[in-house]
């Protein structure tokens, strides 16, 4: 998850010298047409469930193949700390990825952050085709603003339901595709002692992204989820929104949450879920990653999307996505060829490889032919045949909106709003966000 104050709505300026791919056919980097003299990249990325160790060992390749250029990746679990004197400073780093607590649309109003449209029209690390073209296009739309790419994809999240298929088939139950469907199912659940369905409490953006926002979806279209997300008047307040909020709290009138789950952080909700204390919990692809060195012997995981709405007006395949972006500041050093190191770090060989060590999808086409981890195949597969793709972006364009709708959430959950107010208290703020004119209005489209 990613995260106003803004000096500047005007764009960064476009990187106005070609890169050219410097792959094993011996192309050479845009940086005054070869790789000779020094080339210190800095490169800083957050260090979370994936660690700092591939692009480290990447760095070490880009070394050897590329005379004069030496790549220093470092980071932490907050790396956001250290990055924001920096940017500050007008001394950031050649490249890098600032985790969830760096507000990075602030800094591309503020130019601090280098558009890369030219960039992605030359060709890949590989030399087959453009560099842009070896992206999924509905992942590169989440890092566009005012018609240009300020940043990229590199690994992305699925997000929806998990289940333990063993525990499904020891008792007969069947994944329930549709809401009367997990309905019915949730007191037979109860009845074998076990939650029907626990969440991460303290963190209510996982109720957002795993109730809320696919109900939406279900009930009224994507559409209804953009038009709340372009801040449009009276969309927080639409029927789909209501309906959504007032399954959410049907679900919790009738007991089929678990039992101070409100309570719970991420890592305690999911240890809950993994130790058969309840059937299914919300959350996205990086959830294997996360727990897979505290997993309970014989515990598994399976993905399933979140029960659509019988009757909804939206694509039952709709499947909802999230990115972590990288970006180039604009005030680095050795832009272009940093540039051309995350050229590599996005080439097809490289991609695979992290889907293979680090148990996530990657943003490059071809990537999903890897060696797919067992929990992730069927997210792929959702990913390439769904007719519709969705992404929650407003809390990182609206921070302080975006805190507002979690506190909102987290009172429908404990009882203190009804699910009237808290679509109204959603639009109220909503509408300060329409008349605060220091901050641009985004306008969310169709991924897919």
């Amino acid at each position: 998850m990613r995260k106003h104050t803004f000096a500047s709505l005007a764009a960064a300026a476009a990187l106005s010298i070609f890169i050219l791919g410097c792959g094993d056919n011996g192309n050479k980097t845009a940086d005054n047409g070869s790789t000779s003299g020094n080339k210190d990249l800095d490169v800083v990325s957050f260090s979370g469930g994936y660690g700092l160790d591939f692009f480290q060992q990447a760095g070490k390749e880009y070394e050897a193949k590329h005379q004069g250029v030496h790549v220093n990746v470092s980071g932490s679990p907050r790396v956001w700390e250290q990055l924001r004197p920096r940017f500050a400073n007008n001394t950031p780093p050649s490249l890098t990825w600032p985790g969830w607590g760096m507000d990075y649309w602030a800094l591309i109003y503020d130019k601090q952050v280098m558009a890369l449209d030219d960039a992605l029209k030359t060709p890949a690390y590989d030399g087959k085709g453009t560099w842009g073209d070896t992206f999924e296009p509905s992942l590169l739309k989440l890092g566009q603003y005012d018609g240009k790419q300020y940043e990229l994809p590199y690994h992305y999240n699925v997000l929806g339901w998990w289940y333990d298929p063993g525990v499904f088939a020891k008792h007969g139950w069947a994944v329930p595709k549709t809401f009367s469907e997990l309905l019915a199912l949730c007191p037979k659940i109860k009845a074998a002692g076990m939650a029907p369905i626990t969440y991460q409490g303290k963190y209510p953006a996982y109720m957002i992204q795993g109730f809320l926002f696919p109900w939406v979806a279900s009930i009224g279209g994507t559409k209804v989820l953009d038009d709340a997300q372009s801040m449009k008047p009276g969309a927080w307040k639409d029927p789909a929104f209501l309906k959504a909020a007032q399954m959410i709290k049907q679900l919790s009138t009738a007991g089929f949450f678990e039992d101070g789950c409100n309570g719970l952080d991420h890592t305690e909700s999911q240890m809950e879920f993994l130790q058969g204390k309840a059937a299914m919990i919300p959350c996205g692809t990086w959830l294997f990653s996360e727990m897979s060195k505290t997993m309970p012997a014989g515990a598994k995981m399976a993905f399933m999307l979140p029960p659509v709405v019988d009757g909804g007006k939206g694509e039952t395949s709709a499947i909802q996505i999230g990115i972590e972006p990288w970006i180039v500041p604009s005030k680095g050093p050795n832009t272009e060829t940093a540039i051309d190191f995350f050229k590599y770090m996005t080439s097809l060989d490289k991609a695979k490889q992290f889907v293979e060590q680090k148990g996530t999808l990657m943003a490059i086409k071809g990537s999903d032919q890897a060696n797919l981890p067992e929990h992730l195949k069927l997210p792929a597969k959702l990913f390439k045949e769904s007719k519709s793709i969705y992404a929650i972006e407003y809390d990182q364009w609206y921070a302080k909106f975006g805190d507002e709708v979690k506190n909102a959430m987290s009172a429908l959950l404990n009882g203190s709003k009804t699910p009237e107010e808290f679509v109204q208290t959603c639009e109220d703020e909503a509408e300060k966000v329409r008349q605060d004119k220091s901050k641009p209005i985004h306008q969310m489209g169709p991924l897919k």
